[in-house]
């Protein structure tokens, strides 16, 4: 069962979509946000619930109010609700995305190389296993 609350969906062995969840933890003390790796059975479903590729991961997704975002609107509709300034860079929103896209295109295919990669998908500690699915 998906969560009432926004629904983020990530690369769980890419370090940077990693890192990119632990900011988005540690800017969202009111828990606003769950998150699931692509890789998980609810990641899966998801994909596959929206035509999208089940093996090459190439976005992070945001699952909120039942419509599925990705890439750079994802990204910035997900920093809209963090504390500490960063819901500024959502008026980046201005730029059409056939501007911003590209950019997080790039940054998307040259994540590996840049970022390296797990073995396996992070774990959550015990007191953040309940905003995983």
């Amino acid at each position: 069962m998906l969560p009432s609350s926004p629904l983020i969906l990530f690369d769980g062995v890419c370090n940077l979509c990693n890192g990119f969840v632990q900011f988005v933890i540690r800017h969202d003390p009111k828990g606003h946000f769950h998150f699931a790796s692509l890789q998980s059975e609810v990641g899966q479903k998801m994909l596959k619930a929206h035509g999208l590729p089940t093996e090459q991961f190439r976005s992070v997704l945001l699952l909120e109010d039942g419509k599925l975002y990705s890439r750079s609107t994802a990204a910035l509709r997900i920093v809209r609700r963090l504390n500490g300034g960063w819901s500024l860079l959502y008026a980046f929103g201005l730029v059409p995305r056939i501007l911003r896209d590209p950019l997080y295109d790039w940054v998307s295919r040259n994540r590996y190389r840049w970022f390296g990669q797990q073995e396996s998908c992070m774990l959550p500690t015990p007191e953040l296993k309940a905003r995983f699915l």
